[in-house]
């Protein structure tokens, strides 16, 4: 019976877990299109993810906590824009990280990124919200930090 309850637990925590999981879009084209259709900002996360200590820390405590899916789902589009030294890339990938890399002046990693866009006359626009990287505390320190971009007046 114990075997069927722990069996039964472990189960319904795989759902709970898949619930969690969020979507993070790489192509920003796209990510663009759902921030306008959900009126959403979008968080672009600007990482190394196979060699960037604290990129994998802000991941590790922060980006993959059941606090900061509950709240990512409710309030952003995500974007993540990696630059890897190991692991492969697409050519136009690479292109459209490195573009925006300079469009949002990235100095160092992790940066994250809060815009709105807008597209005019087949321009795109970035209006910036704020920018951050790894705050300590774990996610309830660096949701402080992310809230208080988003709902600024």
């Amino acid at each position: 019976m114990k075997k069927i309850i722990v069996a039964l637990l472990l189960f319904a925590g795989s759902f709970a877990a898949e619930a969690q999981e969020l979507v993070w879009e790489t192509n920003v084209i796209k990510a663009m299109e759902v921030s306008n259709k959900t009126k959403k900002p979008m968080l672009l996360f600007f990482t190394g993810s196979d060699w960037c200590g604290w990129c994998i820390r802000l991941q590790k405590e922060v980006l993959k906590t059941p606090e900061f899916a509950a709240w990512a789902k409710e309030n952003v589009v995500l974007v993540e824009l990696d630059y890897p030294r190991r692991t492969p890339q697409t050519p136009e990938i690479k292109k459209q990280n490195d573009e925006l890399q300079q469009v949002f002046a990235i100095q160092g990693f992790p940066t994250i990124h809060f815009a709105n866009v807008t597209t005019v006359d087949g321009k795109v626009n970035f209006e910036g919200l704020g920018s951050t990287g790894y705050v300590a505390g774990g996610p309830s320190a660096w949701l402080a930090v992310a809230n208080g971009f988003l709902h600024k007046k």
